[in-house]
């Protein structure tokens, strides 16, 4: 595994940053000394009120967290990739259905059995990730901290937040659960293209 210790919840280095602005691909608000220095080592810009990771920033967040290539910890994460993916296809299935009925039309939220049955599924999801992202704590503790991310989310949106399930402009459930699948991909060196590529294999083998 990687010596490297990654504080996501309160960063407290700019390598800290970095590796938290590539998980989440961008960043708003002000610019604190250490994203400052993020900044200042070609590996981010910020545009307005926004702080983008560069190309060369992204690949020094990847080599930063990769796992050893071969070793028992990415074989570990592999493996929970191929469980979460075809439960991230559920996920998404499921902001769907919660943003737009079964005859394409928007979810006003007027049905409340329409959304209790949605909100019924969302809980088998999150057991299911809770479940995973235990398991894999031996081989990425950091992975830990989306778990509790997901929880915190999901007690949002039971508060009545509901905009939060779906919103970009939050830090609710989907947001978090893209930030748990991109530290994945980063601690695995893997693509978007080739994450697609094998959950559409898992997906397509399961239903066959």
């Amino acid at each position: 595994m990687n010596d490297l210790a990654i504080n996501l919840s309160a960063p407290t280095t700019a390598t800290d940053e970095l590796v938290g602005l590539v998980i989440k691909g961008m960043y708003r608000g002000p610019v604190n000394p250490r994203m400052q220095e993020v900044i200042n080592a070609g590996h981010a810009v910020a545009k307005g009120p926004m702080v983008m990771p560069t190309p060369a920033g992204i690949a020094e967040a990847g080599r930063l967290v990769r796992l050893p290539e071969g070793g028992d910890q990415e074989q570990a994460m592999m493996d929970f990739l191929r469980a979460f993916l075809p439960v991230n296809r559920r996920l998404r299935e499921l902001c769907t259905a919660w943003q737009c009925r079964p005859d394409g039309s928007a979810n006003d939220h007027s049905d409340a059995q329409y959304d209790a049955r949605i909100r019924d599924q969302l809980d088998d999801i999150h057991t299911e990730v809770s479940k995973l992202l235990r398991r894999s704590g031996k081989a990425a503790p950091e992975l830990l901290d989306h778990r509790d991310r997901l929880r915190v989310a999901l007690e949002r949106f039971d508060d009545g937040d509901t905009a939060s399930l779906t919103s970009p402009l939050t830090d609710g459930y989907h947001t978090v659960w893209m930030w748990l699948h991109q530290h994945v991909l980063m601690l695995l060196g893997l693509t978007r293209a080739q994450d697609e590529a094998l959950e559409e294999e898992l997906v397509a083998g399961a239903a066959g």
